[in-house]
C-alpha cells in the first residue's frame, strides 16, 4: 500500500501475510456480534413469504437484533460461529489482503505508478482467490450465526462437526456452497475496500493533508467501509441467504437473488444495510490501522535483529 517514504525498508511478502491476517482477526474479533446481527436481519423473512410490513418481524434494527439475541440466546450468541470466523480471516485476509500489494506490482510490472485499472484488477484477483481458500470456512460461520439456540433444534453443536456435517449430508460441494455469488462479493469487496483505501490514502498524502500516521488510517479506513458496504450490500444478502439454505431450497444464487427480489421486493437486497455499515466501517478502521502499526512494528523488529549494533 502506498505511504511508505523511499528511505524506508518497505514490508516483506510475509510481513503482509501474517500482519494481515493477525490484524482481520483483532478486527473480527471486536466487531463479530455486528455481524451477527446483519446475518439475522439479512435471512429474517427467508421463510415467510411476502414480507409487506415489520409487525411480525422478530429482529428490528442493529440494537434491537443484538438485545433480542441476548435475551432469547444469552451472549455468547453474539459469537456463534466465531472460530470458524477468525479461520476464515487468517487464511481469507492473509490473500485478499497480504497480497494486494504484491498482485498490483506484478500487474504494473513492478512500477510504483499503478493506475486505477492495476488496482481494481489487483483487488479482484486476490479476493477471487481468497474465496478458492476460504470458502468452507465462511460458509461454517454463517450457519452457525444464522441459527438460533432458543427452542432447540441447533443444526450445529460445533465447528468441527458443522465441517463434517455438511460433508456428510451435502457433500464435499456442501463446503464449496455459494461459492460463485462469494467470489463475486468478494472481488467487488475488495476492490471497494482496498482499492478505496489505497486511492483515499494516496490523495490524502499527495495534497499533503495529511501524514502517514493514525488520523490518515482511520479517515482512509472509515471512508472504505462506507462505500464498500453501499456497493457490496446486494451481492452480501444473496451470498448469506445462498449459504444458510437447505440442500434443494435454491437451484443457484440466481434463483436465490430471483426469489428474493419476487417475493420481497428490491429493498431485501439491502436488509441488514444498518449493521453492515457498522461493521464494515468499524471492522475496516480497527483492521487497516492494525494492519499499518502491525507491518511498521513487524518491519522494525527486523531491522533490529538484522543491525543488532
Amino acid at each position: 500500500m502506498v505511504g511508505f517514504k523511499a528511505t524506508d525498508v518497505p514490508p516483506t511478502a510475509t510481513v503482509k501475510f501474517l500482519g494481515a491476517g493477525t490484524a482481520a482477526c483483532i478486527a473480527d474479533l471486536i466487531t463479530f456480534p455486528l455481524d451477527t446481527a446483519k446475518v439475522r436481519l439479512q435471512i429474517q423473512g427467508e421463510s415467510q413469504g411476502l414480507v409487506r410490513t415489520t409487525a411480525n418481524a422478530q429482529y428490528r434494527g442493529v440494537l434491537g437484533t443484538i438485545l433480542t439475541m441476548v435475551r432469547t440466546e444469552g451472549p455468547r450468541s453474539l459469537y456463534n460461529g466465531l472460530v470458524a470466523g477468525l479461520q476464515r480471516q487468517m487464511s481469507f485476509a492473509s490473500v485478499r489482503i497480504g497480497l494486494y500489494d504484491s498482485v498490483k506490482q506484478f500487474y504494473t510490472k513492478g512500477s510504483e505508478h499503478a493506475g486505477i485499472g492495476s488496482r481494481l484488477l489487483a483487488g479482484s484477483t486476490t479476493g477471487a482467490l481468497a474465496v478458492a481458500v476460504a470458502q468452507p470456512t465462511d460458509v461454517v460461520k454463517v450457519r452457525f450465526q444464522a441459527q438460533a439456540r432458543a427452542g432447540g433444534g441447533r443444526r450445529y453443536q460445533s465447528t468441527v462437526e458443522a465441517y463434517k456435517t455438511i460433508a456428510r449430508e451435502e457433500g464435499i460441494r456442501g463446503l464449496w456452497k455459494g461459492t460463485s455469488p462469494n467470489v463475486a462479493r468478494n472481488a467487488i469487496v475488495n476492490c471497494a475496500e482496498l482499492v478505496t483505501y489505497d486511492l483515499i490514502k494516496d490523495t490524502l498524502l499527495k495534497a499533503n493533508l495529511m501524514t502517514d500516521d493514525l488520523p490518515c488510517h482511520f479517515t482512509s479506513a472509515f471512508g472504505a467501509g462506507f462505500c464498500t458496504t453501499v456497493i457490496a450490500s446486494p451481492v452480501d444478502v444473496v451470498k448469506t441467504r445462498y449459504m444458510n439454505s437447505a440442500l434443494g431450497q435454491y437451484h443457484s444464487a440466481g434463483h436465490c437473488a430471483l426469489t428474493m427480489l419476487r417475493k420481497e421486493g428490491p429493498r431485501a437486497f439491502y436488509k441488514g444495510f444498518m449493521p453492515s455499515f457498522l461493521r464494515l466501517g468499524s471492522w475496516n478502521v480497527v483492521m487497516f490501522v492494525t494492519y499499518e502499526q502491525l507491518k511498521r512494528a513487524l518491519m522494525a523488529a527486523y531491522e533490529s535483529r538484522e543491525a543488532p549494533f
